[in-house]
């Protein structure tokens, strides 16, 4: 592995690994031999593994590359087991990391932590969990988008061909808030009993504003609305995993009334459908020439493929998020 000798100053380092295409942007942590070795003793893996390979360039991410990014991230070593095990998520073939990385719609990796680990590490689960101030939050995730960037060669422009791009493509991780969740985690949901991290291709968050909404029917018919827009990927080509993020005090709400996570779900796909008609005259013929076109267009293709997921502090407001099509959302469960 190469090595390179670098001033003392961390900004002229900085400067230096951004001139080299090294860096997202942001001032780094030099990755000096001592930062990487304190990095590494954050899990039992062997250097020299590789936990995967990441396209377009399908270099290895050896657990020593996967420390060298979460050095220059700011990580600390108890991050390595979530970063790791994302990783591992999101190069299994159903995740399609390559279409991630080069298509042209505005999705990144989220994580999505569950389990005991969002507490041990202080992971943000509830007011502004999709911001800023937290700083594991926001150490995971920019390690992910460098080893994205510096493994697996996903440069804005040249490979990563995204027409927008979007915050989330800096760094892009919350917490389930399953202290004030109605529902089982979504980890449990999913066949695990310990810490999990799941990995979905998403946009950047829809917002759900619902403050008369005072049933279940009344607020989730608001939340399929918002998912259920022409320009959205699930909608146009039919396939992929919408994610809804619901509030505490919506989740509330309409667990009173007796609703289920299945039932949220069968709600939701029967609700979130946009009428042929509305589309236009090149959407109808060329994406849904197989639909009536009195019929309607639904954002999912069955209830099970839509994700419910409680986040967030109080106040009445959920979020939407659609998700890149082409794309199933993974689970692995993180060795602490």
């Amino acid at each position: 592995m190469e090595k390179i000798k670098v001033p003392d100053d961390v900004f002229e380092v900085s400067r230096i690994f951004y001139e080299r295409g090294w860096t997202d942007g942001l001032p780094i942590i030099p990755p000096t031999e001592d930062r990487v070795e304190r990095m590494l003793s954050g899990t039992k893996r062997k250097p020299e593994e590789v936990i995967g390979a990441i396209p377009p360039r399908w270099a290895e991410a050896t657990v020593m590359k996967i420390a060298i990014n979460a050095v220059m991230a700011g990580c600390v070593p108890e991050h390595m087991p979530v970063i790791i095990a994302a990783i591992e998520a999101m190069t299994e073939p159903d995740f399609n990391l390559y279409g991630v990385q080069a298509t042209t719609h505005p999705c990144s990796p989220l994580l999505i932590i569950n389990g005991p680990i969002r507490k041990k590490l202080g992971i943000n689960s509830g007011y502004g969990a999709f911001g800023p101030c937290f700083y594991a939050n926001a150490v995971i995730g920019r390690a992910i988008r460098l080893i994205l960037l510096n493994i697996g060669g996903g440069i804005p422009g040249r490979v990563d061909k995204a027409t927008h791009g979007q915050p989330g493509k800096f760094t892009y991780v919350v917490g389930e808030n399953e202290e004030e969740s109605p529902w089982e985690p979504l980890s449990r949901e999913r066949g695990f009993d310990e810490s999990t991290v799941t990995v979905v291709a998403a946009e950047s968050p829809h917002n759900v504003n619902d403050h008369s909404g005072i049933t279940a029917e009344g607020i989730l018919t608001t939340i399929a609305g918002t998912i259920a827009c022409q320009g959205n990927n699930n909608v146009l080509y039919r396939v992929g995993e919408p994610l809804i993020v619901i509030g505490p005090e919506h989740a509330k709400t309409i667990a009173n009334d007796g609703f289920t996570k299945k039932d949220v779900k069968e709600f939701i796909f029967e609700r979130a459908r946009i009428p042929k008609k509305a589309f236009s005259k090149e959407h109808r013929e060329q994406r849904f020439p197989d639909i009536p076109d009195d019929g309607y267009v639904p954002v999912a293709q069955s209830p099970d493929d839509i994700m419910v997921v409680v986040v967030g502090g109080a106040g009445k407001h959920s979020l939407a998020i659609p998700t890149f099509a082409d794309t199933k959302a993974i689970t692995k469960p993180i060795a602490e």
